[in-house]
This record gives C-alpha cells, sequence and structure tokens, in this order.
C-alpha cells in the first residue's frame, strides 16, 4: 500500500468536468494497492494518517494532526503509483493490484478514515481531474 500524503488549503475533483468532492484544509491523498496488501495494513496506514502532525500549531511548529485541525481528506484511488520504470519507457503496471481487490481496498481505506475525519473520494478507475492547492508544500510519502 502506498498513500502520497498531500496538506492542502483546499483540494477538488472532477469527472467529465463534472465536480464530484472538494474539500478546504487537510489531506489530499494518493492511494495505491498491491498484491500483498491486507485491511490490517489498511488500519495501520489510517492510524498514522489521522495522527501525523503536519498542520502548525500556535509557535508555527508541525505539531497538529488533521485531527487537531477539524480538516477533511480528499482521497483519490491511483494505481500509477505502482508504476515499474526500471526497464524501458513505457511503465508496467504489474505490481498495482488488480481493480476489483482494489476497489474494496479503497472504500475500507475509505470508510475507516471516514471514522475520524470527513472522508471524501474520487471515482474508482475514472479518469479524474484532480486539482489542489497544496499547503507548504508538504509532502508525505508512507510506503506499507
Amino acid at each position: 500500500m502506498k498513500v502520497v500524503i498531500q496538506r492542502v488549503k483546499k483540494a477538488m475533483v472532477k469527472v467529465d468536468n463534472k465536480l464530484i468532492n472538494q474539500i478546504e484544509q487537510g489531506y489530499l491523498l494518493l492511494v495505491g494497492f498491491t498484491h500483498n496488501d491486507t485491511i490490517d495494513q489498511v488500519e495501520t496506514c489510517v492510524k498514522k494518517i489521522i495522527n501525523l502532525r503536519v498542520f502548525a500549531d500556535e509557535n508555527n511548529l508541525m505539531n497538529k494532526s488533521i485531527l487537531d485541525i477539524k480538516g477533511s481528506i480528499l482521497s483519490i484511488s491511483q494505481f500509477t503509483l505502482y508504476a515499474n520504470t526500471k526497464k524501458g519507457n513505457r511503465p508496467s503496471f504489474i505490481d498495482a493490484l488488480n481493480p476489483q481487490d482494489a476497489k474494496h481496498l479503497y472504500e475500507q481505506f475509505n470508510a475507516k478514515l471516514n471514522e475520524y475525519v470527513p472522508t471524501y473520494s474520487g471515482v474508482f478507475g475514472a479518469d479524474m481531474q484532480v486539482e489542489l492547492l497544496n499547503d507548504g508544500p508538504v509532502t508525505i510519502i508512507l510506503d506499507n
């Protein structure tokens, strides 16, 4: 499981120029799954994300979590996080989990996050346009 966490002032996702979801302050997550990923890894990753302290406190130190700031999450499925570019110029996606199983884990991931933080998603498998205003920029990669 790989998750790219971007601290944002705002983010939105569109499909066919139609707004699907948007958030204000919080995280834009790009989420990908591989063959041996489990629900236990999902739960561990969720706990890390909600407790990660990357928002500024009153002393402008990264000391607050998304829970502390009452932020939101926009979660975007992205199998291309498992692109293998070691051979040639065309990426291989053989390490990405098949769509059916990936969708199941992605939905569980979002449901678990939503237990703690308002969590919105794109459309699994769709050609999405994602816009964000990165805050910092702060970008963290979780690779479980």
